[in-house]
C-alpha cells in the first residue's frame, strides 16, 4: 500500500501530514526558477530566501494566489518536489487530500486534483479549510451541535458554521495575512515616506502587529529606501500604529464574520454563544484579533492550539476516513449534500 498523505496547500506555506506520522514537512509556497532554461532551482524554505533578492535569470515566485493556483505548471512541480520529499521513494502512488478554501469553484477545484493526479497521486481527494481547521482543533464536527470556525490563513479567510459533518453557512473572502502585509507597506510609505519589502512588512506583522492596544507599547527598527532622496533609510515603528495601518483588511475580516453571523440559524446561534467561535491559521495569533471579534460579535472567541497547524493536522485525520468517502475526487461536505 502507498503512505497516505494530507496537504494544506496554503498561499503563504505548505503544510505536509503523512499518515502515521503527523505533520512532516512545514515549507513557504515559494520557488524559485531559473527563467533561461525553466528549471526550478530552489522550493520551500531556499526559495523564501531569494524572494526580492534574485539577479536577471532567476526568478523566485509564489504560485498560488488568494488560496488558489495562479500559475499551474509551478504549482503542479512544487507539489511533486513535496510529495516526493515526504514519501522518498514510493513503490505505490499515495492517496492525497488536499485542503482548499470554502469559496474555491469547480474550475479552481479541478486544477487542484488534475496537479495532484499529474504530481504522483493515486487518487486526489479535497477538503474545505473551516472543516479541516475544526477537525485539527479538536472539534467534533459529526455532533448536531453548532460551531463557528475562523479560519485566517495567507491568501483567504474562511468564515464556517459547521454542524453535523457539513457546513451550515460559509464565506470565504480573500483578505488575510498577505493583505495585511501589503497593508502595512502601503502604511509606511504613506506615514514615513520610506519603501519596504514583504519579508519586511511580515516581520513587522509579526513581531509589534495589533488590532487592540498593547499594555506596554512595542517599538521595532525597520530598513527600506526613503523615496525623496532614494538612499537607505532606518525608521522606528511603534505597536500603536498597527490599528491604522492595518484597519482595512481587519474590517473586511470581521465584517465577513459579522455577516456569517447573521446568516446563521438561530438554534445555531444558541450552540456558538454557548461553544464560542474558534480561530485558526497563522492570522489568528495576530495580537488583539481574538478580542476584537469578540468585542464586534458579542462572542466569546478563542485562538485554537497550535493555531498554524489545525488546518494540516485535521486533513491528516480525515485521511482516516478516505474509505467512506466515495471515489470521485469531489469536496467532502459537498459530497454530502449529493448523498442526502
Amino acid at each position: 500500500m502507498g503512505k497516505d498523505i494530507g496537504i494544506d496547500l496554503g498561499t503563504a506555506t505548505v503544510l505536509v501530514y503523512v499518515k502515521g506520522k503527523g505533520i512532516v514537512m512545514k515549507e513557504p509556497s515559494v520557488v524559485a526558477i531559473d527563467k533561461n532554461t525553466d528549471r526550478i532551482l530552489k522550493v520551500g524554505r531556499e526559495a523564501q530566501l531569494m524572494l526580492g533578492r534574485t539577479p536577471g535569470n532567476i526568478t523566485a515566485i509564489r504560485p498560488l494566489r488568494d488560496g488558489v493556483i495562479s500559475q499551474y505548471e509551478v504549482t503542479l512541480r512544487m507539489i511533486q518536489h513535496f510529495i516526493k520529499k515526504a514519501c522518498g521513494t514510493m513503490i505505490f502512488k499515495p492517496r492525497v487530500i488536499i485542503c482548499v478554501p470554502s469559496g474555491i469553484t469547480e474550475v479552481e477545484e479541478r486544477a487542484v486534483i488534475d496537479a495532484a493526479t499529474q504530481a504522483g497521486a493515486r487518487r486526489t481527494y479535497l477538503i474545505e479549510e473551516p472543516v479541516a481547521a475544526a477537525i485539527g482543533a479538536g472539534i467534533d464536527i459529526s455532533a448536531p451541535n453548532g460551531h463557528m470556525i475562523v479560519d485566517i490563513g495567507g491568501g483567504t479567510t474562511d468564515v464556517a458554521v459547521l454542524s453535523l459533518g457539513g457546513v451550515v453557512v460559509s464565506e470565504s473572502i480573500k483578505v488575510a495575512g498577505d493583505k495585511f502585509d501589503e497593508a502595512i507597506i502601503r502604511y509606511v510609505r504613506r506615514k514615513h515616506n520610506v519603501l519596504i519589502g514583504e519579508r519586511t512588512a511580515e516581520q513587522i506583522k509579526i513581531k509589534i502587529g495589533s488590532v487592540w492596544p498593547r499594555r506596554e507599547p512595542k517599538e521595532m527598527v525597520v530598513k527600506g529606501r526613503c523615496l525623496i532622496q532614494g538612499l537607505p533609510r532606518e525608521i522606528r515603528i511603534s505597536s500603536e500604529e498597527m490599528p491604522d495601518a492595518l484597519e482595512e483588511p481587519i474590517t473586511a475580516v470581521i465584517e465577513a464574520v459579522c455577516s456569517v453571523v447573521e446568516r446563521t440559524p438561530p438554534e445555531l446561534i444558541g450552540d456558538i454563544i454557548t461553544n464560542g467561535i474558534v480561530m485558526t491559521g497563522g492570522g489568528s495569533l495576530l495580537y488583539g484579533l481574538d478580542r476584537l471579534i469578540s468585542y464586534a460579535t458579542g462572542i466569546r472567541t478563542r485562538i485554537a492550539d497550535k493555531a498554524v497547524s489545525c488546518v494540516a493536522i485535521g486533513t491528516g485525520k480525515s485521511l482516516d476516513n478516505l474509505s467512506v468517502i466515495p471515489e470521485g475526487s469531489i469536496n467532502i461536505s459537498r459530497q454530502k449534500e449529493r448523498r442526502l
